[in-house]
């Protein structure tokens, strides 16, 4: 955790541009760089990568670019600027895959459930605009209010944030320096990387399952989750092969 590396820096520097620049423009920044459900009509292409560099407020970009510092510098000088390059885009691109599709079973029971009591797809796609759009809604007889409420919750909230990178990263300090002691804020005696870094994945699993969050709620559980496990992955097989396998960077 000494000095910040080059690659590390640069990520830095976008996502501070990237954040400065969404305070100033407002929510057009957020409608086309977050990442949106892929039925949603602001759904992009592009937001699987754009929305690891959109933050959801000044607290959210200080911690994840704090750990980004504090992390990733030392595993870019283990892995070297193009595998953590592509370590930190495959991370944040697997959590966007996780969280959408978890988001897609939501939004599918709710659609399941409305098809159930005779509504058309024409009905529920335009229900579900309309409640994107107004923020309001009337939920029929005959379906599970909670149900319905995943269901326009997974259309209508978009995901921000480079947690999912930033997770993979944590991983992947875990698995290369697990004996590592970590003085936490909350937390007033050091704790061992290989036991802080499983213990906070599983909080977010629990979290994720529960809908229970000790940090409270807008929190992409799901996205941190498999940051995670697709950093693990990549680490587990790189270290497997010594790190002499050029295929993956």
């Amino acid at each position: 955790m000494g000095r910040i590396t080059e690659t590390v820096k640069v990520l830095l520097i976008i996502n501070v541009i990237f954040f400065i620049g969404s305070q100033l423009i407002g929510d057009v920044a957020y409608q086309y760089f977050a990442l949106w459900f892929f039925k949603n009509p602001n759904f992009a292409f592009w937001q699987g990568i754009t929305h690891m560099f959109m933050h959801g407020g000044f607290t959210h970009i200080l911690f994840n670019m704090y750990a980004l510092w504090a992390f990733g510098s030392p595993i870019e000088q283990m892995l070297g600027q193009r595998r953590f390059l592509f370590f930190y885009f495959a991370s944040g691109i697997g959590a966007a895959a996780l969280h959408t599709l978890v988001n897609f079973f939501a939004f599918q029971n709710g659609y399941d459930a409305l098809l159930g009591i005779g509504w058309t797809p024409a009905e529920i796609m335009d229900f579900a605009n309309q409640a994107f759009q107004t923020n309001q809604f009337q939920i029929p007889s005959g379906v599970d209010q909670e149900t319905l409420r995943s269901m326009l919750e997974a259309y209508s909230n978009p995901a921000v944030g480079a947690s999912g990178a930033i997770y993979g990263i944590l991983v992947a300090f875990g698995m290369m320096f697990p004996n590592v002691e970590l003085f936490l804020i909350f937390v007033p005696i050091p704790i061992k990387a290989k036991f802080f870094i499983p213990a906070l994945i599983l909080l977010d699993l629990f979290s994720g399952v529960t809908g229970y969050s000790l940090f409270g709620g807008s929190i992409a559980h799901f996205a941190h989750v498999g940051g995670a496990l697709f950093g693990f992955l990549m680490m587990y097989y790189w270290k497997k092969n010594q790190f002499n396998d050029n295929r993956w960077y």
